[in-house]
């Protein structure tokens, strides 16, 4: 007999991170960011400091998110965690409720999406630099696995933040146009990619694009496993983990980053024109 939806918001977030198939110290991390945003739909400041970890959120209902001002007080909440905290804190806080939002949606458990509004906060410009030509051209015709070289070519030749390049699904692109369709985030890329992209689908038509080496487990959300491979969506850490490695002899001394390959002149919602 399946579950009932849950009627308390703290309810929903345990279902949440018992599906993400999270470890328990990221479970732990995600569970901290979701009860902060508990205190903004009760239109309470939420602690700060230590007091953050072991106050006890309100109790609610998970009904509030389709609360025609849960917007509203979801922006307030930003702009005063944005005074109280770092850029990527509060970037990493509004992608853990943007991702528990969509599920409970996948669910049937609520209906409205309250974060459409929200915007990452710019970060400060003191990363390292974008790659040289030299140092690209020395990535790009290194021997690494199929995936990793369409990874790299993409996110070189969109411009796209990584976070939007591993959201990508197989039917979300148009290869013979060479860019996403209409209802996916707006990229374009060129001739390396198009190359690529057609051996990395190898006849997938849907399911998340960049897939990792295993199955996923059981509790993986539907929207984040492949229906052909049985595979789970690549996560940024992975990615970026592979990255380092494949990567460390090429710069011993300062390991590149994957946040390196998006070009000099690319800002937030860049996309690089095909040619």
């Amino acid at each position: 007999m399946p579950e009932l939806p849950p009627v308390e918001y703290a309810v929903a977030v345990e279902r949440y991170l018992a599906a993400s198939g999270l470890g328990a110290g990221s479970r732990r991390i995600y569970r901290i960011a979701l009860n902060t945003w508990a205190w903004a739909l009760a239109d309470r400041p939420a602690p700060t400091g230590p007091e953050r970890r072991r106050a006890r959120p309100p109790v609610l209902p998970l009904a509030l998110l389709d609360h025609p001002g849960a917007a509203t007080r979801l922006r307030t909440a930003t702009a005063r965690r944005a005074a109280a905290t770092d850029p990527r804190t509060l970037n990493r806080e509004l992608s853990t409720l943007r991702a528990a939002v969509t599920w409970w949606r996948a669910q049937g458990w609520i209906d409205t999406d309250p974060t459409t509004a929200l915007r990452p906060r710019p970060l400060p410009g003191t990363g390292p630099a974008p790659l040289t030509p030299a140092e690209l051209r020395a990535l790009l015709t290194l021997r690494a696995p199929l995936r990793e070289q369409t990874l790299w070519h993409l996110l070189h030749e969109s411009g796209a933040a990584i976070e939007t390049v591993l959201a990508l699904n197989a039917d979300d692109l148009d290869l013979r146009h060479r860019r996403t369709r209409p209802s996916a985030a707006p990229l374009q890329w060129q001739t390396g990619t198009a190359r690529l992209l057609p051996l990395l689908l190898a006849g997938r038509t849907a399911g998340p694009l960049f897939l990792t080496d295993r199955r996923a487990p059981v509790s993986t959300p539907a929207p984040d496993r492949c229906p052909h491979t049985g595979h789970a969506r690549l996560s940024y850490r992975r990615a970026a983990e592979l990255f380092t490695t494949l990567t460390r002899h090429l710069s011993p001394t300062t390991p590149w980053t994957l946040r390196q390959l998006r070009p000099n002149d690319t800002g937030p919602g860049h996309s690089a024109r095909g040619r």
